[in-house]
């Protein structure tokens, strides 16, 4: 069995899976954390050595302020508690985003977070959070221009180095849960030759099995990167 080194979600789906159920929006993205948390130990325990998730993009600010609102504090309420259990499954977390636009205490999470989980290594979580792929992108033009590469120098390897992952493989496989099929700029650099799974199951509802199924299907596609394949035709795309 093939498992890819780096997996990537975009978690979709809460707050349609609580309307079904008569619920509040609120309720979904409660249940979406708890879902995270259970995939993040089945991954782990897969093998597999990345998760990037997509939990809040900078798209999301343009939702009523409510609920903006009270996903700000579901995140930081979420770092505060999961610490413990973070370390103790040995995770280590990444937030990755424009986090000079977070409120200060947010900020403040975040680098605790990040400090408190750098020596735990079975699994990497990254989280983006006030994310964009082309804001990642722009962000990366702007660190490159700053630290004046030579134009000469620059390349794919290059540039891969300033951006927000920079030490972390692309990603292989990348999950969308909730029935839509588009990437809504997530890892738009990162995901260029990732394998595509789109599932109809909401966030809250996906489960290990679910993150089977997605790998199971991995292994079957022929990746090739351009090259020939067995029956000599080109697999570029």
């Amino acid at each position: 069995m093939t498992i890819p080194k780096h997996v990537a979600i975009i978690m979709d789906g809460n707050g349609r899976w609580a309307q079904k159920k008569g619920l509040p929006r609120r309720k979904g993205h409660k249940e979406g954390v708890s879902t995270l948390k259970k995939i993040a130990k089945a991954a782990g325990k897969m093998g597999i050595n990345y998760l990037t998730v997509y939990a809040f993009s900078t798209e999301n600010w343009k939702r009523p302020d409510k609920e903006v609102n009270f996903l700000l504090n579901l995140f930081e309420n979420t770092i505060k508690n999961e610490l413990d259990a973070l370390k103790e499954n040995d995770v280590h977390i990444n937030i990755i985003g424009r986090k000079n636009s977070l409120p200060s205490n947010i900020v403040n999470q975040i680098e605790y977070l990040e400090n408190k989980t750098a020596n735990e290594n079975d699994l990497i979580l990254n989280i983006a959070f006030n994310y964009g792929g082309r804001a990642e992108i722009v962000d990366t033009a702007k660190k490159i221009i700053k630290n004046k590469v030579n134009v000469e120098d620059l390349d794919e390897k290059k540039f891969s180095s300033y951006l927000y992952l920079d030490s972390i493989p692309d990603v292989e496989l990348l999950i969308r849960t909730g029935g839509e099929k588009r990437l809504s700029n997530f890892l738009l650099w990162e995901s260029a030759y990732a394998e595509l799974y789109f599932t109809d199951v909401y966030w809250p509802d996906f489960s290990k099995d679910n993150l089977q199924e997605a790998i199971n299907e991995f292994h079957q596609r022929n990746r090739r990167f351009g090259s020939l394949n067995e029956d000599g035709d080109y697999n570029a795309f």
